[in-house]
């Protein structure tokens, strides 16, 4: 018997019994359909990541407190001095802003809400890429001179304001009253980023509000991608050398953040993918299951078969085959199946579901695995049986 003769008959075989090779595959197709899913998903997601992280550009770093070698932020640590000094003597550093964060309560003509508040200069407007809606991003002059104006965020501005042009109304920050200058243009963010409402004032007014000169970190851009980390060294290289505090100052990298949630979502795809992949092993168990009781049921075929000359290797090659076949069948039904979720749930997650032709070949690959894994014993104890004692059944 030639191997199509053989596919032919497990074909024959499957279509005699549709009920029960359909319950013995649908392991085999939970499997397949959730490795792919999953998979597809995790890349989808990870795309998404890394195109919502760019967003913030690629080229920024921040530089802080060493935290890990034991250092404590103190009164003193960044001076807004640090930024323009760091700007002027390193060629690499397009931008610098010093910032300041505080959670502050802000009342408008229409809501009163809670509200981060950001203290910083203009550069971290460039920085960050943002455009205004309406109005302006405040300027250098307007923190020289401590003016109280403030740029909303188009979440905040509505909230605070209405769905109006709030430019030239007075918003009043924890009892602080400033005028609104410009407002963000909204930035759709679907891993939500941009989650909490934010005003942006000079650095100047904050510390006038808060009376205290705190500043929490300083916000870089280098003038290129391949400048990052050597602006990174000399930025943190000026500030130990300004305030002598050896090993004091550390910086990051927005590509090295991307780098660590790349990394990180990879682990949990393969973790997931693992789990998904242990029905597979249920589904093959049940393979091997089903021909076993195949075995026992043609037991007298497989003595005529013998009888009329099959080898015990063709008999083996018959029934490793049924195996194979069942699998592969199961396997096809399981990427349509996964690909079809993968592309459902994408969908309403409004991100792209990426189904790479190896992850297709990689289902059809340990779907045919696991037909001949788990239909080995089976295949070898039919080859295995008497002819005389299988034609007395």
């Amino acid at each position: 018997m030639n191997l199509w003769e053989s596919v032919t008959v497990a074909l024959e075989s499957i279509r005699s019994n549709k009920l029960r090779s359909f319950l013995t595959t649908l392991g085999i197709v939970i499997g397949i359909a959730a490795v792919i899913c999953v998979v597809a998903i995790g890349q989808g997601g990870r795309a998404m990541l890394m195109q919502e992280m760019e967003k913030f550009g690629t080229n920024i770093f921040y530089v802080f407190v060493n935290f890990r070698e034991g250092e404590s932020t103190r009164l003193g640590d960044f001076r807004e001095v640090d930024a323009r000094v760091i700007k002027q003597v390193v060629p690499e550093v397009k931008y610098m802003a010093p910032v300041r964060y505080s959670n502050m309560t802000l009342r408008g003509n229409q809501n009163e809400s809670s509200a981060q508040v950001v203290g910083t200069t203009a550069d971290f407007a460039r920085i960050k890429n943002f455009n205004t809606s309406w109005g302006r991003f405040f300027s250098e002059d307007d923190n020289a001179v401590g003016r109280r104006v403030a740029v909303l965020d188009g979440a905040l501005a509505i909230d605070l304001f209405g769905r109006g042009n709030p430019v030239g109304e007075r918003v009043v920050i924890n009892g602080n009253p400033a005028v609104v200058v410009g407002v963000l243009e909204e930035q759709e963010s679907v891993l939500g980023f941009n989650s909490q409402q934010t005003v942006y004032v000079p650095l100047s007014f904050l510390q006038q509000v808060t009376r205290s000169n705190f500043i929490h970190e300083l916000v870089g851009s280098a003038a290129s991608k391949e400048d990052v980390y050597r602006a990174m060294d000399r930025a943190t290289s000026i500030m130990e050398r300004r305030h002598n505090a050896p090993a004091h100052y550390t910086a990051h990298s927005m590509e090295q953040e991307m780098q660590s949630a790349n990394k990180i979502t990879g682990i949990m795809t393969l973790v997931i993918s693992f789990i998904a992949g242990i029905s597979l092993v249920v589904g093959g168990i049940g393979v091997m299951n089903i021909m076993l009781v195949s075995v026992t049921e043609r037991t007298r075929e497989i003595g005529i078969r013998m009888a009329l000359g099959a080898r015990r290797k063709d008999i083996l090659v018959q029934f490793l085959i049924e195996s194979v076949v069942l699998c592969v069948l199961g396997g096809i039904i399981g990427t349509m199946l996964g690909y079809g979720g993968a592309l459902l749930i994408a969908k309403l997650a409004h991100w792209p579901p990426l189904v790479s032709w190896w992850t297709v070949l990689v289902a059809f690959g340990f779907s045919a695995a696991v037909g001949v894994f788990f239909g080995i014993y089976p295949a070898n104890k039919a080859s295995k049986l008497d002819p005389i004692e299988a034609l007395r059944r």
